[in-house]
């Protein structure tokens, strides 16, 4: 089985590469490196720095190929609004870009990570897949877009699976709110909290690559599927593991919230356990030691 990871040198794509190549799968990376660090593969996989907008590029990466992972994306929400044609063009066009490729390649499955950002600010909590997609910012509408491409190629023939990730957090991010903070407070500055009424949920990157590899072996999926903890976790709550963690003092900054993002989110993770066997988390940030030693490295 011929396996394609677009995005696959980024936080989550190195590290469902990781456990692809721990199982012998035969491994294409395709990237452009814009917020990633050139991996060394070491002959475990075939690299390729390119970007999902070149449809070239994608039509050869994607021949002879079985199974598409397809994470490449501008998945920074305050990223997308600071270059919008950038988040456009990458989240709309080139999953299109993938999806077309694909379909034209013959590759049995792709598996589309789209993101809580669809819901916006939901009425209830926790948000079940059927709510009403009202993204805030251009990142939540540019996956969107990606989706309705998703059902429109698989009414097509071609098999795509939707998750729909919470906030992942795990060693090798950054420009998030838990590797900011654990940076900070490592080096004695202050936190800084926008507003102080977000509710997150946190997922462990180690659970969201065994929900995208149960998403690509399995069986086709319904519809979209919420990947998340089901549990909130508040920002001060979070500040405080961080704080007792780092055994910092610090001094916590308020500041006003931004009207671009999401204020409260938990995710109805009933589906993921039924569908894909992942299991609701009573502790979302369990492993947030994990990240400190990357992170102050």
């Amino acid at each position: 089985m011929k396996i394609l990871v677009t995005g696959g040198a980024g936080f989550i794509g190195r590290h469902l590469v990781d456990a692809l190549v721990a199982e012998r799968k035969d491994i294409r990376v395709l990237d452009n490196l814009r917020r990633a660090i050139r991996p060394d593969p070491a002959g475990c996989y075939h690299f390729i720095e390119g970007d999902i907008r070149d449809r070239v590029t994608v039509e050869k990466a994607m021949e002879g190929v079985d199974v598409v992972f397809h994470l490449a994306a501008q998945s920074n929400v305050t990223g997308a609004m600071v270059d919008p044609d950038y988040s456009f063009t990458t989240n709309v066009g080139g999953t299109y870009e993938v999806l077309r490729a694909a379909k034209a390649a013959g590759v049995g499955r792709v598996v589309f990570a789209s993101s809580r950002e669809v819901y916006g600010d939901a009425e209830t909590l926790p948000v079940s897949e059927s709510a009403p997609l009202r993204p805030k910012n251009g990142y939540g509408e540019s996956k969107v877009a990606g989706e309705a491409y998703c059902r429109a190629f698989s009414g097509k023939g071609l098999e795509v699976n939707i998750l729909r990730l919470a906030n992942v957090y795990g060693p090798g991010d950054r420009d998030r709110v838990i590797p900011i903070f654990l940076e900070n407070a490592a080096q004695g500055r202050p936190l800084r909290i926008n507003g102080g009424q977000q509710v997150i949920d946190f997922i462990w990157v180690g659970t969201v690559v065994t929900a995208l590899r149960a998403a690509a072996f399995g069986p086709v999926l319904p519809g979209p599927v919420n990947i998340g903890s089901g549990e909130g976790t508040t920002l001060m709550e979070l500040t405080g593991k961080v704080l007792a963690l780092t055994g910092a003092k610090v001094d916590i900054e308020m500041a006003t919230s931004r009207s671009f993002e999401t204020v409260k989110f938990v995710a109805d993770v009933r589906q993921a356990e039924r569908l894909l066997g992942i299991a609701r988390q009573d502790e979302p940030l369990f492993h947030l030691s994990a990240m400190l030693p990357v992170v102050v490295a």
